[in-house]
């Protein structure tokens, strides 16, 4: 328990889930999939004889038929999980105590919570703002042991949206097979698909080496969190037995019903995220706007995809010790960012959620966010 404590501060990622602030950006997804936009409420006769029952540790043969169209894999190489953290909490439970992980930070919080659990050796790469977030090979070379077991990264980032090029995940591959050959590299592709407008979306890594695991799930490009369905893929048969021998051991399946949704969802994908992508699209040139019209004290790091962002408040500006007031004078006028300590950031740097309101929303909480950072500023 102290550990979740130490890496969010006051219970703060309680607050994420249970307040509801009127502007919220906060969040790191786009709005809400509703039930009756998911089935268009008749027609699915197949759900009413839907046995809820236990599922298959290794996921309804549907869902798992359906990523393995999209992804381009083999459905015997899908393992459905209870998101994509699961995916890292189900790997992490086969690493030894003194197993060492390679991974980046700024990073997702629970992700490093996973690793930690099983005291693994963490080392991290750090990852700068002033140098736009880029993942660095040599950086990631440096970190590599004979002892190293797993390379953990997420591209598309969470905070930062920043993705990392193949060419990277290829050279990082080749200093494994040189230092670590046993090592294995996660790579997260949750925000993978939330490209912008008529971006082209980053192809998977699952087809970079067999040592490449990837995971992701319906949270955040597609809008459906509370299904709690993601996914990890593996090409490796012995890795996936092991998983799913972990699966099977701790939540047994996931809810048949909650797959059975989520195989729906994904029948409708290219019109779905197609549909979000554009107003992703919009978002974005909002926040980039925005971030133009108020260079002087709002600074970012423009994202790659997904639907956040890192921006920060001009240090030569605003004071670090000054930012518990900017915080709360946003909570004031009904505004949330997710601060920048909870992903090990400076003070002056926040997770901006840009995807989750809609653009005139967006706007007006952007305009709150830039009126209480100058009451802030030095002149």
């Amino acid at each position: 328990m102290g550990q979740f404590a130490a890496t969010f501060p006051e219970n703060q990622m309680n607050s994420l889930t249970e307040e509801h602030p009127r502007y919220d950006l906060a969040e790191s997804f786009g709005p809400h999939l509703t039930f009756d936009a998911l089935l268009a409420a008749a027609g699915h006769p197949e759900l009413g004889s839907l046995m809820l029952s236990y599922g298959t540790s290794a996921g309804d043969p549907r869902l798992r038929a359906r990523v393995a169209a999209i992804q381009g894999v083999e459905p015997g190489e899908v393992l459905t999980t209870l998101g994509s953290m699961h995916a890292l909490f189900l790997l992490s439970s086969i690493l030894g105590r003194d197993s060492e992980v390679v991974t980046t930070s700024p990073l997702f919080p629970i992700a490093r919570n996973a690793l930690e659990a099983v005291e693994a050796r963490v080392h991290e790469v750090p990852l700068a703002f002033e140098e736009g977030y880029r993942l660095s090979p040599g950086a990631v070379a440096s970190r590599l042991t004979p002892r190293t077991r797993l390379v953990s990264l997420a591209t598309p980032q969470n905070p930062t949206g920043v993705a990392s090029a193949r060419t990277d995940l290829r050279a990082i591959l080749a200093e494994m097979a040189r230092v670590c050959p046993e090592a294995y590299l996660l790579v997260d592709e949750t925000y993978r698909e939330a490209s912008y407008g008529d971006d082209a979306v980053a192809p998977t890594a699952i087809d970079l080496d067999e040592r490449v695991i990837t995971c992701a799930a319906l949270s955040k490009c597609h809008g459906a969190p509370g299904l709690r369905v993601g996914w990890l893929i593996t090409r490796d048969p012995r890795l996936y037995a092991q998983l799913e021998q972990g699966k099977a051991t701790t939540v047994i399946s996931l809810p048949p019903l909650n797959e059975a949704l989520a195989a729906e969802l994904l029948e409708r994908q290219a019109n779905l995220l197609a549909e979000r992508r554009r107003a992703l699209g919009v978002s974005l040139d909002v926040t980039e706007r925005w971030v133009e019209a108020h260079s002087d004290i709002i600074q970012w790091v423009r994202p790659d995809a997904g639907a956040l962002c890192c921006a920060r408040l001009n240090p030569e500006r605003v004071e670090a010790s000054l930012m518990p007031q900017f915080h709360e004078q946003l909570g004031r006028e009904g505004v949330r960012v997710s601060r920048g300590e909870w992903f090990r950031q400076p003070e002056q740097v926040f997770r901006l959620g840009f995807g989750y309101l809609p653009p005139d929303d967006l706007q007006k909480a952007l305009d709150i966010v830039a009126s209480v950072a100058r009451t802030l500023s030095r002149a």
